[in-house]
């Protein structure tokens, strides 16, 4: 494997230079090129750690063959322009989490004494699509927010965000009336996602994104597919390592120390454990295209990476009839937006591209 993800875990002051040093060390042994990502908590409480990690990430790359690349997911509340500047300088990538307009940020996103992050983070996203235009922002849909998720979407991409990675509160308390509200909200925002897509501005919204794709390629495409432990290991504050950053707080799911390195056959086990077809999904006509394989996703909702939330088999129901009548009309429209992103395999790089030289 040639690429591999390092989550680094400092959410907690426990995480020392020497254990980060050893994680990034392990990380470097694994390929040529990888990527390393400061989790949380928030991973600006620990911002020395970050320079750091990047300082002897950079001191090793001119000694050896492997390339690094960085990456911080924030919630933007200590983002401030020391650290834009130094993130532009380190090749640091950076995404906020973000849930929406004001009402619907705040509902779920307070500080230590309740009160809301939203007007704080209004003029930080700002310079952040300032000095990184592209910069990707992640929204959390919540049963108690679900109403406002195409609205909040709009908020967002007039905000100036391109990029949205939308994410599934599976763990949250769903019930009829606001699964029915989820349904109405993807109707909504395929609508809003066609509009600008017939226009020509470039829009990536994660959950139509994922399943257009499996529905033009077929369900041997499926960039949801989890890999638990293949492709990323997550290292927690005391060096111990984790299939995925969901696990980090049970030790039953170890899979090594960043010392000894990974345990092949602890890994495999749970590999294999999580890839096995769940006896709920076997007769299940979509069941190519679905994320039930997600164990971590899996576990947060349910306790058991093997048992499926119910939740996400009514996610998934719901989006993928939706998301698949949007490519249909998007294609018979031709649009050259949709057919150049889901047909070009070039596009991601001319994207990429087009986007440097935007900036």
């Amino acid at each position: 494997m040639s690429c591999r993800y390092c989550y680094v875990n400092q959410s907690s002051h426990t995480m020392t230079p020497e254990i980060a040093h050893a994680a990034i060390e392990m990380a470097a042994r694994s390929g040529t090129d990888c990527g390393i990502i400061f989790f949380g908590g928030e991973p600006l409480l620990c911002r020395d750690l970050i320079y750091d990690a990047v300082t002897y990430g950079e001191e090793l790359q001119t000694k050896s063959k492997v390339h690094f690349h960085y990456k911080i997911t924030t919630n933007g509340t200590l983002l401030d322009d020391d650290f834009l500047r130094y993130s532009l300088e380190h090749g640091v990538f950076i995404a906020l989490s973000h849930d929406g307009d004001k009402a619907v940020h705040n509902a779920n996103r307070v500080m230590k004494n309740l009160d809301g992050t939203f007007d704080r983070l209004e003029p930080v996203a700002r310079n952040l699509l300032h000095s990184r235009p592209y910069a990707p922002v992640m929204m959390t849909i919540s049963p108690n927010t679900v109403r406002y998720y195409s609205d909040s979407v709009e908020y967002l991409f007039n905000l100036g965000f391109r990029y949205l990675i939308c994410s599934m509160d599976y763990a949250g308390a769903w019930d009829d009336k606001t699964i029915s509200e989820l349904q109405k909200q993807y109707k909504k925002l395929a609508v809003f996602y066609k509009d600008k897509t017939l226009k020509e501005e470039k829009f990536y919204l994660s959950p139509f994104e994922v399943k257009i794709s499996s529905h033009i390629h077929g369900d041997a495409y499926c960039a949801e597919r989890c890999e638990l432990g293949k492709k990323q290991i997550s290292v927690a504050p005391d060096g111990k390592l984790y299939p995925c950053i969901q696990f980090v707080d049970d030790e039953k799911y170890s899979i090594g120390d960043v010392w000894k390195g990974i345990d092949d056959a602890k890994r495999l086990h749970l590999y294999r454990l999580n890839e096995a077809e769940k006896d709920s999904c076997t007769e299940c006509a979509v069941k190519g295209r679905c994320n039930h394989h997600c164990g971590c996703m899996n576990r947060q909702a349910t306790g058991d990476l093997r048992q499926v939330s119910p939740v996400l088999c009514a996610h998934e129901r719901i989006l993928i009839p939706i998301a698949d009548q949007l490519a249909e009309d998007l294609y018979k429209k031709r649009s050259a937006m949709f057919i150049q992103k889901q047909y070009n395999d070039m596009f991601p790089l001319l994207s990429l591209t087009e986007d440097r030289i935007a900036k």
